[in-house]
């Protein structure tokens, strides 16, 4: 068995509906180019807003994936 190395980026997912839906289309669009996600961290979560109402809740993921051997 050999060692594995895996790389952390960060990433902002942004959604009309909530942190979830936020984390969620994150992990969506990292998975389209990234192969083998392993571990997702929620960082840091906020909200936008305009004229007193959200408009848009904004997750930070810390997101972990495998290197190819």
């Amino acid at each position: 068995m050999s060692d594995s190395i895996y790389k952390v980026i960060e990433l902002i997912g942004s959604s009309e509906k909530s942190w979830e839906d936020a984390a969620q289309k994150a992990i969506k669009k990292a998975a389209e180019s990234l192969d083998e996600l392993r571990v997702a961290k929620v960082v840091e979560q906020d909200i936008k807003i305009e004229e007193g109402k959200i408009i848009a809740y904004r997750t930070k993921l810390r997101l972990s994936f495998k290197f190819r051997d």
